[in-house]
């Protein structure tokens, strides 16, 4: 089995810097391929994943990437890409350069100045006078140009000497003066779904770009690296390639025990050192497990690359534990669809009501490192401040909805602190459950049929003829009344009399006890004893 890492993984396919070269000692060595993110960049629209939104037929994107002559009397547009790191934004721009008729030219506002600019600018106007040839500009972080780098911008953008594709990871309104967004089109990239990085991910194992059929995943394994990539395509090929190393090292390893390790008496190349008997050692990617020289990496002498294979010939599994070991971050056991799901949220709303507030930060901390949608926590947290907190602290539904509306707006990580905040409101708050069993009990009588008719007296008796009806008639304005509250009946006949809320002695319901009861006093007409 070839190396996982080296030349032969994605054999015939050229990535530009996979090539052997001799080095000073005379051996064969294989010069580092670029990261798996890179290798697997798509070669064309079709091929990239997610932003489907954006890359519809006729769409800017569709027709910058087909080159000109696809969108007929129009001209291409120059674009600004906003969205989060690993949407795509470096991908597309790629994509668009590999168009016919047109060179390009990159740039990063990190390390480029208006020196820069306005160089590629005179070399745009003269590509397009001369060869007829249109220079697309991709300018990565433009968000990092003072506003002096991007007015340098603005001549070519608006005479079409460049097609300026910009991309940011602020928002524009911010962060790019307004006159280069007036000669733009703003394109907002959207976070990649878990199916997106999922079919991304089982592409990049199978390319021969990528890992080429030479590993496979376990469903935790995979389900563990999608959860970690956050929406993130880089990051979950960046991820993706760590845990294949760990698990190829893995099995190179047990193939060098199975076949014997050490240092042969007879000068044979050792299967994981490269070492020989002559005590010499070699890198980790020594001779293979039946101590034959590797023909690629040359004899398993002191300066020649040799490389070990792994155990077998089958494709290497990449388990949970690898992925966990290559980004030193454990699984969080947590199912969406499953009881895990369930079983946390259950214990999230079950610890604020208890008033455990520690324990209620872990089981929050709990789902939103396991990748739960944070509007999900913010709309329970509604619940179990009207449920469990209720009228004993009547500010915890005010807190808990402005949490939720927070999450809204600014998304995580950092509506994690809004989330907490929220939620040490309601575990610390004191707790009644009265209006929660009051509602309960109402709906019980209404369903076991009480509650029949309603008072003439509060009937509506706006309409013609409502009069004759004898609705409204013998109504107490309350404004009139003393205190505004009037002594008149209320509930049906049938449930005169029935208390549904029963306030507790616990936070602002001790006070409300005492009011309530002078109320009902005034409206029954009991006298106060």
């Amino acid at each position: 089995m070839s190396d996982l890492f080296g030349p032969s993984a994605g054999a015939g396919v050229d990535d530009g810097d996979d090539e052997d070269y001799t080095d000073s000692g005379g051996g064969l060595r294989s010069r580092p391929r670029s990261p798996l993110a890179v290798r697997m960049r798509p070669r064309g629209v079709d091929e990239v994943v997610g932003q489907q939104h954006l890359l519809g037929s006729g769409s800017p994107l569709r027709l910058l990437a087909a080159g000109a002559g696809h969108a007929g009397p129009a001209g291409p547009s120059s674009v600004i890409l906003w969205g989060p790191p690993g949407t795509g934004k470096t991908t597309l721009a790629h994509v668009i350069a590999r168009g016919p008729g047109r060179k390009f030219v990159e740039l990063s506002a990190i390390t480029a100045g208006v020196k820069d600019v306005r160089k590629v600018m005179e070399d745009a106007l003269a590509a397009r006078d001369l060869h007829r040839t249109t220079t697309v500009l991709f300018l990565d972080e433009i968000h990092r140009f003072n506003k002096a780098q991007q007015d340098a911008l603005l001549p070519g953008v608006e005479n079409r000497w460049v097609v300026l594709i910009a991309a940011t990871t602020e928002n524009p309104a911010f962060s790019v003066v307004s006159p280069l967004l007036s000669r733009s089109l703003l394109l907002t990239l959207q976070p990649l779904t878990s199916d997106d990085i999922k079919g991304l991910i089982l592409r990049a194992v199978q390319d021969p770009r990528g890992l080429a059929g030479k590993v496979q995943l376990s469903e935790e394994a995979l389900d563990h690296l999608i959860r970690l990539a956050a929406g993130d395509a880089r990051r979950a090929l960046t991820t993706l390639e760590a845990a294949a190393g760990v698990a190829y090292a893995e099995s190179v390893n047990a193939g060098a025990q199975a076949n014997g390790t050490g240092v042969g008496g007879d000068g044979e190349t050792d299967p994981v050192m490269g070492g020989t008997a002559d005590g010499e050692s070699g890198p980790v990617t020594g001779g293979t497990a039946g101590g034959e020289t590797d023909p690629v990496a040359g004899a398993g002498s002191a300066g020649s690359a040799a490389r070990t294979e792994p155990s077998g010939s089958a494709p290497v599994t990449v388990e949970l534990d690898h992925a966990e070991r290559a980004v030193d971050a454990a699984a969080v056991r947590y199912d969406r669809a499953g009881d895990q799901h369930y079983d946390v949220i259950s214990a999230f709303i079950k610890s604020i009501r208890g008033s455990d507030v520690d324990a209620s930060l872990h089981y929050l901390a709990r789902m939103l490192e396991a990748g739960e949608d944070p509007r999900f926590v913010a709309r329970r947290i509604i619940i179990s401040a009207s449920e469990d907190v209720g009228m004993a602290d009547p500010t915890a539904l005010q807190t808990a909805v402005a949490a939720a509306q927070a999450v809204a707006l600014i998304g995580m990580p950092e509506a994690r602190i809004v989330l907490a905040e929220a939620v040490v409101h309601l575990a610390t708050a004191p707790k009644s459950n009265a209006a929660y069993l009051g509602i309960n009990s109402a709906i019980a009588d209404v369903r076991a049929g009480r509650g029949t008719g309603i008072p003439t007296h509060l009937r509506d008796a706006h309409y013609p003829g409502s009069a004759q009806l004898g609705h409204g008639k013998g109504y107490v304005y309350s404004h009139d009344q003393p205190h505004s509250v009037a002594k008149q009946q209320y509930p049906p006949d049938d449930l005169v009399g029935r208390d549904y809320y029963q306030p507790t002695s616990y936070g602002l319901e001790r006070e409300i006890g005492g009011r309530l009861e002078r109320l009902r006093g005034i409206i029954r007409g009991i006298k106060p004893k």
